[in-house]
């Protein structure tokens, strides 16, 4: 393996959710902000920061639609069909990366976020942190549910996690590999239950993640204001 491959980039940008939540019949990642499609506003932060070839996991009915939003990336970006739960559509994508060394993994329902997020948590891996996560302080105040009543927390001791996510490519493989039935809410938890150490960097507030209708209108005021 020579030193350019060694040093290759890689992304899977995980765009299987439907857009059920967002009333819409397509695809999340398909619903366009500011006549743009999330997807290939994600896939365009990830090659803006640094990244050098994308793996798009998307929905299996929506191979060839996803595919004709990258036909001019040639073969920097490859779309493939997704599975059942995000964990599984990770894998996947994963299967499409051999040799690479650093793989980000990153939410195409957080199409905004800045290419310096990108570019930091890469140069963190770089720097040898074998799992990073970009994070951004919690602002509102939290309560925990306990039985019928809730209690107060301190929301000091709480960060919010973003994608991307980025890994030395061996030990998020190694992660999956010890998956079992168990699922997870993101890759970074994945590597902890096997004792990879996950470091923190910041994050940044335009990383959101569009999960309601509001997200939406939000990402859209947002893009028009920055074209």
């Amino acid at each position: 393996m020579n030193s350019a491959t060694q040093d290759e980039v890689a992304a899977i940008v995980v765009a299987a959710g439907s857009g059920v939540r967002l009333g819409r019949e397509l695809p999340k990642a398909a619903i366009e902000i500011a006549g743009v499609p999330m997807v290939t506003r994600a896939v365009q932060a990830m090659f803006a920061g640094g990244v050098d070839r994308v793996i798009v996991v998307a929905p299996e009915a929506w191979i060839e639609q996803f595919a004709a939003f990258f036909a001019d990336y040639h073969e920097r970006v490859t779309v493939i069909p997704g599975g059942l739960l995000r964990q599984d559509s990770v894998r996947l994508g994963l299967a499409h990366i051999q040799d690479a060394n650093i793989v980000l993994v990153h939410d195409a329902a957080r199409p905004l976020v800045p290419p310096f997020i990108v570019d930091r948590v890469i140069e963190a891996v770089r720097d040898g942190a074998p799992a990073v996560i970009p994070v951004v302080a919690q602002v509102d105040s939290l309560r925990r549910i306990r039985r019928n009543w809730t209690v107060a927390v301190d929301r000091s001791t709480f960060l919010r996690v973003q994608t991307p996510q980025g890994f030395e490519a061996d030990g998020l493989r190694q992660a999956h590999s010890h998956v079992g039935d168990k699922e997870f809410t993101d890759d970074a938890t994945m590597c902890e239950a096997i004792d990879i150490p996950v470091i923190t960097v910041p994050g940044d507030s335009l990383a959101f993640k569009i999960t309601e209708p509001m997200d939406l209108v939000l990402a859209e005021v947002i893009a028009r204001g920055e074209s």
